[in-house]
């Protein structure tokens, strides 16, 4: 389970569906093929336009990678913060929602139990950009995130995190 959630760029493979898809880049922003590490970032294309900061997609940087155990339970957390876009000199925040939201991805195993999590926080529309186009863009794709439509790509990567089949 650990190994399917560091490896980022079966994301979409993993959760059967097509909704998004995402891509490890390093701290450069260019891609590559390995586990996940601090300090990555994702690119992530999700349906319709992308922003213009991102040059079509959003953007977030692992702040953290955590494995330890807790109460007699294995866990391993992913922690991403929406983030610039690193092949550009730019700061703008690339991303729909600001750079105060977390999102962090866990896999636990407590005996023969194991479950998978996903948990947003501090979740706003990204609102601050210089374009105009991308704070319009990201009022209605964060609107859609907080109302929920982002919980189904979610619940599809948990579960198929814990798949036999992933």
């Amino acid at each position: 389970m650990k190994e399917r959630l560091l490896d980022i760029n079966q994301w979409a493979k993993i959760a059967g569906t097509e909704m998004s898809n995402f891509y490890l880049t390093d701290s450069s922003g260019h891609q590559v093929s390995r586990f996940a590490i601090d300090g990555d970032h994702i690119k992530i294309d999700i349906p319709g336009p992308g922003t213009v900061a991102g040059k079509g997609y959003d953007w977030v940087r692992i702040e953290q990678i955590i494995t330890e155990e807790l109460d007699g339970a294995e866990v391993l957390s992913i922690t991403v913060r929406p983030s610039a876009n690193p092949l550009n000199d730019k700061e703008d925040t690339a991303h729909f929602l600001t750079d105060e939201a977390t999102s962090t991805f866990q896999v636990k195993r407590m005996g023969n139990t194991v479950s998978a999590e996903e948990h947003g926080r501090n979740e706003m529309p990204n609102t601050g950009t210089d374009n105009t186009l991308d704070n319009i863009r990201n009022v209605f794709v964060g609107w859609g995130a907080k109302i929920g439509l982002s919980y189904p790509q979610w619940k599809a990567l948990v579960k198929g995190l814990l798949s036999i089949r992933a």
